[in-house]
Formats: C-alpha cells, sequence, structure tokens
C-alpha cells in the first residue's frame, strides 16, 4: 500500500502541474489583447525606470571616463564622506527636513480645504474655471517663477520696494540679502505652486463620494462643519494617506528650482536657502565630482524608501486599508 502510495503521488504532482499550465496558457490566450498592450508600458518602465539603476555603482567609483564605469577604480563609500564630513552637512540636511515636512503639512491641510471649498461651486462653468486658475502655477516653469519674484522683490525696480512698501510707510528692502524673510518666501512660493494640483486629486475623491451621505447628515440636522469632519475627510483619508506617504518618500530631495531659480542664488541666502540638492549641484559644478553626486542621489532615495517603509508600517497597525502596499 505504502509503495502504491508513493507512486500515485508524482503522478498527482504531474497532474496538477499541468492543469496549471494549461489553465495559465488557456489565460493568456484569452486575454492575449491585455498582454500585448501592457508591452509597450513595460518596455519603457524597463528601460526608463530599471536599465539606469546600473549606474548606482558611480556612486562607489572615482569615475575615469577614459577607463569608463566598469574599470573606474572603485573607493567604497569615500564618495559619501563628502556629504558627512562636510561642515554645512547639518545645515542643510536640516533645511532640507524642515522646509520638505513644512510643504507636507500645509500643502496637504490646504489643498484638502480649497478641494472641499471648490465642490461647494455649484455652476459647472464657474467651478472648471476656478480649477483651471488654481492649476495654472503649477504648470509655471520655476525660472519663470524666479523672474516673477525678482521683479517682485528686485531693489532698484520691484513692484514691493516701489509700490506696497512706501504705502505702508517702510523703506525699501534689499531681499536677496537678508536671510530672515527666506523661509516665508520659499514657503509662499511652495503653496502657491504646488496646493491647485493636490486640490485636484483631492477634489476628484470628493466627488466621488456618495451624495446619500450628505443628504442623510443633512434630515439628521448636521452642520456642514460636521458633515466635512465626520464625511468629507474620513472618507478621503486613504487619498490623503497615498499623496502623504508619496511626499514622505521625497522629504530627502528638494525641489531644485525653488531653492535654486527664486533665491537666483544669492550667496548671502545660502544658509536658509541652502539643501541637499543645490548644495551637491554646486559641488558639482566646482569639483565635476560625478561620483560624489552620485552617492548624494543614491544617499536620498535609500532614506527616502525607509522612510516610506516606516511611515507605510506605521499606517498599516492603525488601519490596513489605507496603507499603500
Amino acid at each position: 500500500m505504502e509503495a502504491a502510495n508513493k507512486v500515485d503521488m508524482p503522478v498527482a504532482d504531474t497532474e496538477a502541474r499541468v492543469k496549471k499550465q494549461s489553465a495559465f496558457w488557456k489565460t493568456l490566450k484569452r486575454y492575449r489583447a491585455l498582454f500585448i498592450m501592457i508591452i509597450p508600458g513595460m518596455l519603457y518602465l524597463i528601460i526608463n525606470n530599471y536599465l539606469p539603476m546600473f549606474g548606482v555603482i558611480i556612486a562607489f567609483k572615482d569615475i575615469n571616463y577614459a577607463k569608463g564605469i566598469l574599470g573606474s577604480d572603485w573607493l567604497g563609500f569615500k564618495n559619501f564622506e563628502y556629504l558627512f564630513k562636510t561642515s554645512d552637512a547639518w545645515i542643510i540636511t536640516r533645511n532640507t527636513i524642515l522646509y520638505n515636512g513644512s510643504f507636507i503639512f500645509i500643502n496637504t491641510v490646504l489643498a484638502i480645504a480649497v478641494a472641499i471649498l471648490l465642490n461647494e461651486v455649484r455652476i459647472k462653468l464657474l467651478s472648471r474655471f476656478y480649477q483651471s486658475i488654481i492649476l495654472l502655477p503649477f504648470l509655471i516653469s520655476m525660472v519663470i517663477v524666479g523672474y516673477l519674484g525678482l521683479s517682485m522683490m528686485s531693489v532698484e525696480s520691484g513692484f514691493l520696494n516701489k509700490q506696497i512698501l512706501p504705502m505702508l510707510g517702510i523703506d525699501p528692502i534689499s531681499w536677496y540679502s537678508e536671510p530672515k524673510y527666506w523661509p516665508y518666501i520659499l514657503t509662499f512660493v511652495n503653496i502657491w505652486k504646488n496646493v491647485g494640483y493636490l486640490c485636484i486629486i483631492f477634489l476628484a475623491s470628493i466627488i466621488g463620494i456618495d451624495h446619500e451621505y450628505y443628504e442623510a447628515a443633512t434630515i439628521d440636522g448636521a452642520s456642514k462643519w460636521q458633515q466635512i469632519r465626520s464625511i468629507t475627510v474620513p472618507l478621503i483619508m486613504p487619498t490623503i494617506t497615498i499623496m502623504t506617504l508619496l511626499a514622505i518618500g521625497r522629504i530627502f530631495y528638494s525641489d531644485f528650482g525653488l531653492f535654486f531659480q527664486v533665491p537666483l542664488n544669492s550667496g548671502p541666502l545660502q544658509p536658509v536657502t541652502d539643501v541637499i540638492d543645490t548644495y551637491v549641484y554646486r559641488g558639482l559644478m566646482t569639483l565635476g565630482d560625478i561620483g560624489m553626486s552620485s552617492a548624494a542621489g543614491l544617499y536620498q532615495s535609500l532614506v527616502g524608501f525607509v522612510l516610506v517603509l516606516v511611515a507605510n508600517y506605521i499606517v498599516s497597525r492603525k488601519n490596513r486599508d489605507q496603507a499603500l502596499f
């Protein structure tokens, strides 16, 4: 009996394997049109996102263009020492985290508030107009934003110094030489430019909420504020969580245009406007060390990856359905 069972088990495994293969080929044949449509996207993903990952080894090498990437000398972690041993390491790390942390919080709160207000506009033409206006700054290049800022804050001909400050009885300010104003200026510019994009995402989630919830709440005598607090915000919380997690993943990255173009690379402003990206850019332009720049990029990516994992883990412990993965 035992010998017969031993013979039957491989036969059963073989039959099961054959059935799985048959089911796979049937599924492939049935949905072949969909699989063919996936191929261009997969090729783009591989070529654009995965093949460049080979360049990670540049962060650990002393690049010699004559020898090529693989033939260059191996340095280990020496390229990372540029970031961690410099006297400015604490300043640029502090600026990067504090700016991006405040941007995440302020932009999310304001975008939710604006999305709720836009959802209350019942005239479709006006609603579309407001959505277009609020999204427009997001589409403007940071180079243009930098020159718009210059037209506002120029010492000689800026709108603020020539029109606004004289009306208030305040002497002209040399904006590009006064670091104390720039945390507020950069925060304002970031809000003006990015709130519209987040607002549209949250608005799409709000529009998808079933109106029966609001009708029932109105019948029960709930005010608008109570409806927002008890219906709108909880139901769009998955979208808020996902957007926040994605932003946390890039907390060690900065908007290069915001911190370089808007302050016009002014030297006196660097203590409050210098972040990892601008610091590495200046180091690359001065030293021409591509290995150091690659090390900084890898450092930012790894830290962002770890932060996403940690934040997602915390979210999943509280509510598994709202986690990113």
